[in-house]
C-alpha cells in the first residue's frame, strides 16, 4: 500500500483528455462560423477605411485594401486640407471629430452616472422598503418596459423644446438621465438577494437607511452597478434618433449624428466611403474595447441577477 501511494505521489494523477467526438467537431465548426461572420463586418470597414474612393469603384470585391493609404483616417480626423481632400475623393467639408467626440463623451457620462445613482435608489426602495402598494407601482413602474421608444420621443421633444433646451446637451441627456425600468429592474434582483440579516446588523449599530444604503447595499451592488453602466453607456453612445431631433449646431452635435452629416457631404464623385469607415471605426472602437474588457464580467453578473 505504501508503495503504491508513493508512486501515486511521484506520478500524480493524469489529466483526462477529452476524445473528439463528432458532435463537438461540428459544434467547434459552427462556432467558427458565427465568429468569423461577427468579425467580417469589422473587416470590411478596416478595408475600406484603408482605400481610396477611386480604387473602390474600380475593384469593389477586392477582399484587400485596394491602394492601401491612411486618408481615410486624416480625413475623419480633420488633418487634411481641402484640397487633399477632393483630391482623394473626399466632399472637403471636414469633420470637428474631437467636438463631437467631447460631446459624445459628455452625453453618455451625465446619462450613466445620474441615470446609475437613482436608479439604485428606485430599486432599493422597490427591493427592501415596506410601504403600502410597493408592488403594484413596481408592476406600472415595470410595465413602461413594453411601450416602445418612438412612443415617448415627441412627449420629450415637447417638454425640452419648453424648457429651452432644444440644441443643448443638457436636453440630449434629460429623457434617460434620471431612471429606466430596465435599470430599476435589474438592480432590484440583486438587492433582493442580499441576505437581510445584513442589513439588520447595520441597523443594530445604530445606521438608518440612507446610511445602509450607501454604505452597505451600493458598495456590495459595485459589480451590478458596473455592469449596468456599461451597458448604459454604450446604449447612450449609440443612440442616433433623439440627439438628430434635438440638436441643430456643432456645440450639441453627437458623434452618432455627425456621422450622418458626413455622409450627406457627399461630393460630385459619390460617397466618401473611406472616410465614413474611417470615422465609423473610430466612433466604434471606444465601445468594442469597453465591451472586450467588461465582456465577463457583464455575464456573470447578468446570470446572478436573474435576469435571463
Amino acid at each position: 500500500m505504501a508503495a503504491v501511494t508513493a508512486s501515486t505521489t511521484r506520478t500524480g494523477i493524469r489529466p483526462v483528455r477529452r476524445r473528439l467526438s463528432p458532435g463537438r467537431i461540428v459544434a467547434w465548426a459552427v462556432m467558427a462560423v458565427i465568429i468569423l461572420v461577427t468579425l467580417l463586418p469589422f473587416y470590411w470597414i478596416l478595408r475600406t477605411a484603408l482605400s481610396t474612393n477611386s480604387a473602390l469603384a474600380a475593384h469593389p470585391g477586392d477582399p484587400l485594401p485596394v491602394d492601401l493609404t491612411t486618408g481615410g483616417f486624416e480625413r475623419a480626423l480633420g488633418l487634411q486640407s481641402t484640397k487633399e481632400a477632393i483630391a482623394q475623393g473626399g466632399a472637403g467639408g471636414g469633420l470637428k471629430f474631437w467636438r463631437y467626440l467631447i460631446n459624445s463623451v459628455v452625453v453618455s457620462t451625465l446619462i450613466t452616472v445620474c441615470q446609475i445613482f437613482f436608479s439604485a435608489m428606485a430599486a432599493y426602495a422597490f427591493a427592501r422598503l415596506r410601504w403600502r402598494g410597493r408592488d403594484k407601482v413596481f408592476g406600472l413602474f415595470l410595465a413602461g418596459l413594453m411601450v416602445p421608444t418612438i412612443f415617448t420621443l415627441l412627449p420629450n421633444f415637447v417638454l425640452i423644446k419648453q424648457l429651452g433646451l432644444v440644441d443643448n446637451l443638457l436636453g440630449i441627456a434629460l429623457p434617460t438621465m434620471f431612471m429606466t425600468p430596465f435599470a430599476v429592474f435589474f438592480l432590484r434582483q440583486f438587492f433582493m438577494n442580499v441576505p437581510r440579516e445584513v442589513e439588520e446588523a447595520a441597523l443594530l449599530d445604530g445606521a438608518g437607511k440612507i446610511r445602509i444604503f450607501f454604505r452597505v447595499m451600493l458598495p456590495m451592488a459595485s459589480t451590478p452597478v458596473l455592469t449596468l453602466g456599461v451597458l448604459t453607456y454604450i446604449t447612450a453612445w449609440n443612440d442616433y434618433f433623439w440627439p438628430l431631433m434635438v440638436s441643430y449646431s456643432d456645440s450639441s452635435r453627437v458623434l452618432t449624428v455627425a456621422l450622418a452629416i458626413f455622409r450627406a457631404q457627399t461630393p460630385q464623385t459619390g460617397y466618401d466611403w473611406s472616410g465614413l469607415m474611417a470615422a465609423t471605426l473610430i466612433a466604434a472602437l471606444p465601445m468594442l474595447v469597453l465591451f472586450g474588457f467588461f465582456a465577463r464580467r457583464i455575464v456573470s453578473s447578468i446570470s446572478f441577477t436573474g435576469v435571463k
